[in-house]
């Protein structure tokens, strides 16, 4: 004799197969990992959620021919253009995504300051990875 959340989860799983769940979940990290870079990327134009020059590390902001401000609009530039590429072919977005969310993490790194953020950014990198795993092959569906 189940319990009713055993019946209930028993229920729900015959309603909703597998392929479904895996479809939804897919679903909802391209969308997050296609939305969110955008937002960043828009932001480093306007500071609103953040003043995003204090996380460049000094040793790259050093090597910079040109002012932090204008590399945060660079960076803003190339973190839209990967929010869009995960949004409209996203097995190659993820892998952007993944790389780039990488290299904020060691450039966090580099700072000496940040931990927190650094690790954040590698598990989201992990995430992006996953729904890379989680797509089809190219020749095998259209994406």
């Amino acid at each position: 004799m189940g319990t009713i959340a055993s019946t209930t989860t028993s229920a729900h799983r015959a309603e909703r197969p597998a392929y479904d769940r895996l479809a939804t979940a897919t679903n909802l990290l391209k969308y997050t990992y296609g939305l969110v870079p955008i937002v960043a990327g828009l932001d480093k134009f306007t500071h609103l959620l953040t003043d995003w020059n204090k996380y460049l590390a000094p040793v790259v902001a050093d090597m910079l021919p040109f002012s932090v401000n204008t590399f945060m609009s660079i960076v803003g530039v190339i973190e839209i253009i990967a929010g869009v590429l995960v949004l409209i072919r996203p097995k190659i977005g993820s892998l952007v995504v993944c790389l780039w969310l990488v290299g904020i993490a060691l450039n966090l790194l580099l700072s000496g300051e940040y931990f927190d953020v650094a690790v954040r950014d590698l598990v989201m990198a992990i995430g992006a990875f996953s729904l890379y795993l989680l797509l089809p092959r190219t020749d095998e569906a259209h994406l």
